[in-house]
């Protein structure tokens, strides 16, 4: 059975992003610090290939099945292009949703349809979570079963947080050191 999986990268003081992110700059301001494990980025196209422990993790990344993305990161990343490693990507959206860039794009009306529509149509294999407000949403319903945080050792300072207010517990399963970060896998315990 497919589960859903956070895959994010933060900084040692909680944030996905710097400050002042948006389009164009969907990182924000020194965000760009909590990718660097990947390869290259900051470039229009960039190449992932990382090498050793973050090789394999980012292997699994590329190995899920479907994509539910929150609509603010998904205006911020360009939309990918219309295509995120050749999966369907879900993006529930409130009001009417705009023409989709592809046909990978399926926008849908709220986080637990888009769930249930990844997961059907991911199969066996998992489906990736991107976006801090969808991610503290999905916990809130009980919708998000595991997480892999990519804790990257620098304080940014300010940015977009990954965690709200809510009461989360969690269990460590994996922790993996590589140069430059450190991979940590969660599964949700309960979240209240």
């Amino acid at each position: 059975m497919a589960k859903s999986v956070l895959y994010m990268s933060m900084s040692l003081d909680g944030f996905i992003a710097g400050p002042e992110d948006g389009p164009g700059n969907g990182l924000g301001d020194g965000g760009h610090r909590l990718h660097e494990w990947l390869g290259e980025v900051g470039s229009e196209h960039p190449h992932f290939d990382p090498p050793g422990v973050s090789g394999q993790v980012f292997a699994e990344v590329m190995a899920t099945g479907a994509v539910v993305v929150g609509r603010k990161t998904f205006d911020y990343a360009g939309h990918w292009g219309g295509d995120h490693h050749g999966v369907p990507i879900f993006v529930p959206t409130r009001g009417t949703p705009p023409e989709p860039q592809s046909s990978w794009v399926h926008y849908v009306p709220d986080a637990a349809t888009a769930m249930r529509e990844a997961k059907a149509a991911a199969g066996d294999e998992d489906v990736m979570v991107h976006g801090a407000h969808l991610a503290q949403s999905l916990l809130r319903e009980g919708l998000l079963d595991e997480l892999e945080i990519h804790l990257v050792p620098v304080v940014l300072g300010g940015g977009r947080r990954l965690f709200g207010p809510d009461h989360v517990e969690f269990e460590l399963t994996r922790a993996l050191e590589a140069p430059g970060v450190t991979h940590l896998r969660y599964r949700v315990l309960a979240a209240s």
